[in-house]
């Protein structure tokens, strides 16, 4: 039996994939997982009996992905569930960057009394541009930012695309009408629009600052689905008051830039749709019971990918451990010395951890187990069947 906690509303088609061997508790202490989208456990304390942390979503910034991982907590997100709804309000976020909307649309709300006629002789104050024929540059070129370029290049607008990291799906899904550059440089001296697709981390922060904002066109216009802190968002006001940056569209608020004329501030609304919370919802609990049932590892932020299938044989056990010399060897010895047979085992790195899955042909004793954690370097170990 497994105990998962919700810190936040997980949409019923994904918890309802939970079969009987699980039960749902608002008691986070006793969870074997966590299902999450926005509320903040930097600060939260986190059980020893906690395997897993489901993100239903792809920003993982809300989650203490570092702990976790010294702790053999594995976090999984959603890459791509929501990329459409995101895609969608950076398109729209596009339009209204380029005609004056929002702007237009509060005045005539505002108009009293001779609509038409005041519509008629004021309505200049709020022209703009078409987007047909201008140059979208996308920095970021994964789920979310491969469908923005190819749609935004079904508009009529050329595109430029730039990431040093394309994976070999985003690649083959990106349309050959899409240009790659070489340099960030050169997008962000060739875009008319620029817009963010990149995730939030300690190399991202500032990412467009000062120095990037200076190799723009003048008057370009700047879109942020991604996170607010990979703008630095005071050499960004001094770039609106000066007119090197046209418009900013955010879809995150604050009290520094959202009062700003030239700053449409969208209240976080980039995956609030329900079929992106549903999309979301259901993978982020396939990842868990995957997990949790078979060992295998998907999407996940700070452990490797790693999948055995189903366990045929008659146990697996999975080991989280540091990725240092020499593991994998010890590892397999203390089973030769237990005189258990390994059928089958798969070993997956990622950065500063690994990841080894046993399937056995015998069944393994606590004193089995015991003898794999008095290994130097590792973390956890579980026996899955």
């Amino acid at each position: 039996m497994y105990t998962i906690t919700a810190l936040n509303k997980i949409a019923v088609i994904g918890t309802s994939l939970f079969s009987d061997q699980y039960v749902m508790s608002d008691d986070a202490s006793q969870a074997d997982a966590i299902l999450v989208r926005s509320q903040d456990m930097q600060e939260m304390a986190l059980s020893s009996k906690l395997l897993a942390i489901g993100r239903a979503g792809a920003g993982v910034n809300n989650i203490p992905v570092e702990k976790c991982s010294g702790l053999g907590i594995v976090v999984f997100n959603t890459p791509g569930a929501n990329a459409n709804a995101v895609k969608e309000i950076a398109l729209a976020g596009l339009l209204l960057s380029s005609r004056d909307i929002v702007s237009g649309v509060t005045w005539a709300k505002s108009l009293t009394e001779d609509i038409p006629k005041t519509v008629e002789s004021g309505k200049s104050k709020f022209s703009g541009s078409e987007i047909k024929g201008k140059t979208l540059g996308v920095i970021g070129l994964g789920a979310i930012g491969v469908m923005v370029a190819n749609a935004a290049s079904a508009l009529g607008m050329k595109v430029i695309g730039y990431d040093p990291f394309i994976s070999v799906k985003a690649a083959l899904d990106l349309s050959r009408k899409i240009n790659l550059s070489e340099t960030l440089d050169i997008l962000l001296a060739s875009s008319d629009y620029i817009t963010l697709h990149i995730p939030y981390m300690k190399e991202t922060k500032n990412f467009i600052s000062e120095a990037q904002i200076s190799l723009m066109k003048d008057g370009v216009c700047l879109l942020n689905f991604s996170r607010d802190a990979i703008v630095n968002e005071q050499d960004l006001i001094k770039a609106l008051d000066s007119g090197k940056v046209h418009r900013y569209v955010t879809d995150f608020p604050n009290d520094q830039i959202t009062g700003h004329g030239k700053v449409i501030s969208i209240p976080h609304l980039g995956a609030s749709t329900e079929e992106s919370e549903e999309n979301c919802a259901v993978m982020a609990v396939e990842e868990l019971i995957d997990y949790l049932e078979n060992g295998n590892i998907t999407n996940s932020v700070n452990y490797p990918n790693c999948s055995m299938g189903v366990c045929r044989t008659a146990g697996r056990i999975s080991v989280l451990h540091k990725n240092i010399p020499s593991m994998i060897g010890q590892i397999t010895s203390i089973m030769a010395d237990k005189s258990i047979n390994i059928g089958d085992m798969t070993n997956r790195s990622k950065g500063e951890f690994q990841y080894t899955l046993l399937d056995v042909d015998s069944k393994v004793s606590a004193k089995d187990l015991d003898a794999l954690r008095s290994i130097d370097g590792i973390i956890t170990v579980r026996v899955i069947k």
